[in-house]
């Protein structure tokens, strides 16, 4: 055969071969569409959250620059700033710390700040300008309101601070101000150059350098904050400058912002398993249809390529010309999914937020959304209308002219039967003649119900009295905002005063306040304990091996001979709620102050009942204001993870004991956090009492409450509910399409068998009869194919997004499945009836005229 290399008319023959299939082109672009969505849909949530993940750790960083340089002298500065690797540069001079005691609650830091500084730092005047003249001043509302100052430029600010020990007050005007972020490490004070060059005239910055551990003072010393052309390798860039200017980082201390480092994001196996379940899911499902109707539309124009062929037509040309229609049509189809797709994953956005806890929200429009999406939507077109065309070019024109729609194997069946005629079994023998085809229908079909049926099963899962109680023990808690943000960390804020408590004991409807008191400090182990630490780390070395993390940081501690030691006074119902895995708790000897409950370390796991005394041993403590104290330990165990610090040491122990005792022994007890019930009445009240108190009497306070809770995990439910409903939705009408396809493409196909059951005397309402048993075959084997195979599929696909969640737990179900039942069977006997309807208008005549 001689191969005509004409491909202009090879894509006349795509063109006019699209054009003779109107039908089939839009289930195609539908169906591209669908599958592309599906993608943008993922890719848009993806990026959008890494965006907003990279943002919210800048946030509580602090800035935005890729890496700084840390107490940076005049002549090292100097040295380094012109260096080529660095893109943009923005510096800052310290100052002081303010210490007025309305500040004591939020770090506040003064400095002289170039516009690019405050711009990295996210602290540039949203509110008139930076400070120009000495006596300006600009800051954040979040000092403002601490120090009781309007938000108005030109107000008078006057901040106490040191300078190298010195005690400095000064008198600002307020020229600028921008809205303050507590998540942010501390807030910034900017003063003007000539503010620097007045009040640290004289300093000298080697000196300074030299000695900051021994005069804890840094004033004078800048802080330079550097971006460079991408984040990639930003510590090697930073020695390498450093090398250049000729210094090392003995000299010159350095620092990478880790909202940048990929290490910092750490994808549990768990999310990076159901992300790649959810891309296979996409790639199967839009297989499986586009695979479908190419394949289908190959066997239907068998004759077409057949005739091809004895024209001339290459195997390969062929093969163009079924990929060429699969191209033109990706070209309509792409587009759309990827404009419907982003928009969708703009909606979800929000919801699949909320699944992480990411409350910075940063849409992105990054090109690799779009590019990744149409990438893989192009790969999934290319794999499923591989096969198809593979078939089209090796049909030869004898087997095109004799072909019926049957196998060979299909043709040579006789069947000699008194009951064959009959519609259901002529319906379940047509449904088998190609089983592949059957099955991929089917199985399409039984996604979207699997995929419902185990959304369904996770969104029930969820139990919202284990949720609550995780996180309150109480209707209501109380406490600096960092105490609830574990990012931020709560480091001994005195923000909750008596005073507070006090107010809150007046309300009406209160039934009890509890308060819990903290202290950290170190411990000096004794010789019993020590012993215990060191075979303790020699049996987790053995499981672990020495290069685990805590085995390291155990060794280091354990060669120290101290331990961070976490003090907790807790007031009497408290102690009732202590959690004891070893020992007993007896409250009468605890309320005697004699008594205390230890806790565990860190690096035994969460299963073991040990720590460094064993009950009945005694315990001798040191507080740093020198008092000491002997006592013996009563039991083992913890306080509950929501009134407690929330932040786990890998050596370090709790101890528990009454407030009065830490209060007689701890100078300025500080209570960490408190909580109290209501009655059911005055919950209301009370909610919106504290959320007054707080915006207008103390705004680095926060509370929290069961509704508080009650609203998240609503808000976790209805997360799971919108992403995976929506997911099963495309893929149903995915399903949906693959199945009115099939039907549609198999009464075209065997409109002449038709003609000829009809011609023998087989009446129209048998016909419809037979397509509508065929229809309902489709239905009960596909809820075969759900009820078995999708049962292990859903457990699997369960355990994988829903297993690792604490406050979720595994119940069988086929709710969904058993409500999908009706509308399946009416969908199976509407839709093939439709499709006889509209498909096949032709005569009984003119179609036997087709029969060659």
């Amino acid at each position: 055969m001689i191969e005509t290399a004409n491909k202009r008319s090879i894509y006349k023959l795509s063109i006019r071969s699209l054009k003779a299939n109107k039908l089939r082109n839009i289930f195609i672009i539908i169906s591209i569409a669908l599958t592309t969505i599906l993608f943008t849909c993922v890719f848009t949530i993806g990026m959008s959250m890494l965006k907003s993940i990279e943002e919210s750790t800048m946030r509580q960083v602090g800035g935005s620059a890729h890496g700084s340089f840390k107490y940076v002298t005049n002549e090292e500065f100097n040295k380094i700033k012109d260096h080529k690797l660095i893109k943009e540069l923005g510096y800052s001079i310290m100052v002081g710390s303010a210490d007025n005691k309305e500040l004591i609650t939020r770090s506040t830091e003064i400095r002289y700040g170039t516009d690019k500084e405050a711009e990295l730092m996210f602290s540039k005047p949203t509110k008139g300008k930076m400070p120009e003249k000495a006596n300006e001043l600009a800051t954040d509302t979040i000092v403002l309101d601490n120090l009781g100052i309007p938000h108005e430029i030109g107000k008078e600010i006057t901040l106490s601070y040191k300078i190298n020990g010195k005690q400095v007050t000064d008198t600002f005007m307020l020229s600028g101000y921008w809205e303050g972020d507590k998540v942010t490490p501390a807030s910034l004070a900017w003063v003007s150059d000539k503010f620097i060059k007045t009040r640290l005239a004289g300093i000298d910055t080697k000196h300074v350098k030299k000695s900051i551990k021994e005069a804890n003072s840094i004033s004078g010393l800048m802080f330079v904050d550097v971006v460079f052309s991408n984040s990639f390798n930003v510590k090697g860039k930073l020695l390498q400058i450093l090398k250049d200017s000729g210094y090392t980082e003995k000299d010159i201390e350095t620092g990478v912002n880790w909202a940048y480092s990929i290490a910092n994001f750490q994808l549990d196996f768990g999310t990076a398993l159901g992300l790649l379940g959810a891309m296979l899911l996409i790639l199967l499902s839009g297989y499986l249809i586009i695979y479908n109707i190419f394949y289908i539309s190959v066997a239907k124009d068998t004759k077409f390529y057949g005739m091809l062929k004895t024209i001339g037509t290459t195997e390969k040309q062929i093969k163009i010309i079924v990929k060429n229609q699969a191209r033109i049509l990706s070209a309509i189809g792409i587009p759309a999914g990827l404009f419907i797709g982003y928009i969708l994953g703009l909606i979800l956005l929000p919801f699949a937020m909320q699944v992480l806890s990411i409350t910075q929200k940063s849409l992105s429009f990054n090109p690799l959304i779009f590019i990744g999406s149409a990438l893989f939507s192009i790969i999934t077109i290319s794999i499923s209308c591989k096969k198809p065309a593979k078939i089209a070019s090796k049909i030869s024109p004898i087997e095109a002219v004799r072909y019926t729609g049957l196998s060979k194997t299909e043709r040579k069946k006789i069947k000699n039967s008194t009951n064959g005629a009959k519609a259901s079994k002529m319906a379940l023998a047509n449904i088998f003649r190609n089983f592949k085809k059957a099955f991929i229908v089917m199985l399409s079909l039984s996604l979207s119900i699997i995929l419902l049926n185990s959304v369904y099963t996770i969104v029930t899962g969820f139990d919202m009295e284990k949720y609550i109680s995780y996180n309150m023990i109480s209707d209501f808690a109380i406490a600096d905002a960092a105490y609830f943000n574990p990012a931020m960390g709560y480091n001994g804020q005195n923000t909750l005063s008596e005073n507070t408590i006090n107010e809150i004991n007046s309300l009406q409807g209160l039934e009890h306040i509890e308060r819990v008191y903290f202290r950290a400090q170190y411990h000096n182990l004794d010789t019993k304990a020590l012993k215990w630490f060191d075979t303790s780390i020699k049996k987790e070395e053995k499981l672990r091996g020495g290069d685990d993390l805590y085995i390291k940081e155990s060794k280091q501690t354990l060669s120290k001979g101290e331990i961070p030691l976490n003090i907790y006074g807790l007031d009497k119902l408290i102690g009732h709620k202590l959690e004891i895995v070893k020992g007993n708790f007896d409250a009468g000897k605890f309320a005697s102050g004699n008594y205390v409950v230890i806790g565990r370390p860190f690096f035994l796991g969460p299963d073991m009942k040990e720590s460094y005394y064993e009950v009945g041993d005694t315990i001798k403590i040191k507080y740093d204001n020198e008092k000491e104290k002997s006592y013996k330990v009563l039991a083992i165990g913890e306080i509950p993870y929501n009134i407690s610090l929330k932040i786990y040491n890998t050596c370090g122990i709790d101890i528990y004991m009454t407030s009065n005792e830490f209060k007689a022994f701890a100078d300025n007890p500080i209570i960490m956090t408190a909580i109290f019930d209501m009655e059911d009445k005055y919950i209301d009240g009370t909610e919106k009492y504290l959320t007054d108190y707080i915006k207008t009497k103390n705004p680095m306070l926060e509370y929290k409450s069961r509704k508080t809770f009650e609203k998240e995990f609503a808000k976790t439910q209805s997360t799971y509910r919108m992403i995976g409903y929506s997911l099963s939705f495309i893929i149903a009408l995915i399903g949906i399409l693959n199945f009115v396809n099939s039907m549609i493409t198999n009464i075209i196909s065997r409109r002449q068998e038709h003609a000829m059951l009809q011609s023998i005397g087989m009446t129209r309402k048998q016909l419809y009869k037979l397509l509508i048993f065929e229809g309902l075959y489709y239905a009960l084997f596909t809820i075969l194919i759900v009820c078995t195979l999708g049962v292990a599929i859903n457990y699997f696909i369960v355990k994988t997004v829903a297993g690792g969640i604490w406050f979720f737990t595994y119940r069988f179900t086929l709710t969904p499945v058993l409500i999908c039942i009706p509308f399946l069977i009416v969908f199976s006997i509407i839709a093939p009836a439709l499709c006889y309807k509209f498909g096949n208008k032709m005569s009984i005549v003119e179609r036997l005229r087709e029969i060659d």
